[in-house]
């Protein structure tokens, strides 16, 4: 059982009251202030300090992203395939890519992890992203430019 004071959780109560609750209730109040706190913080940051909000989702939608489900399909479509092609590169490379990509390090990192050149890294890298756009153009009848094929890795 946990003691709680009443005046920190009502702003009308103006003296103390102490409640003896289970650990569960104390435990969920626990973490709706720990929510509360965060949803506070998200209007702060994507500066939504006016409540949009008429009862039609409209605040709900700024701060909470929502796919429909074409664009969730197509995302693992796209995740898939993305697989696919890099199951197909070596497996230097494939590491590569998915370090310099997927993990955000530089090619000076990566160059440094590995004890090589950062100029062989650079050029695998390269090697490996024509090898997924020709496995890719090759899957889907449609040549991916260099820049469609650095979005899809994002």
């Amino acid at each position: 059982m946990k003691r709680i004071n009443l005046r920190d959780m009502y702003p009308f109560i103006k003296t103390d009251v102490w409640v003896e609750v289970d650990d569960e209730v104390a435990q969920e109040m626990r973490q709706f202030d720990l929510d509360e706190s965060a949803y506070k913080l998200r209007t702060y940051r994507h500066k939504a300090y006016y409540s949009l909000d008429r009862n039609d989702g409209i605040e709900q939608d700024i701060l909470f992203l929502s796919l429909s489900s074409e664009e969730v399909y197509e995302h693992r479509l796209s995740q898939q395939q993305l697989y696919e092609a890099m199951c197909q590169l070596p497996e230097k490379s494939a590491r590569r890519i998915y370090a310099h990509f997927f993990l955000g390090m530089n090619k000076v990192s990566i160059a440094k992890a590995e004890h090589v050149d950062e100029r062989a890294v650079r050029k695998s890298i390269q090697r490996g992203l024509k090898q997924m756009a020709h496995f890719l153009k090759k899957s889907d009848g449609v040549k991916p430019k260099g820049s469609d094929l650095f979005a899809q890795m994002n």
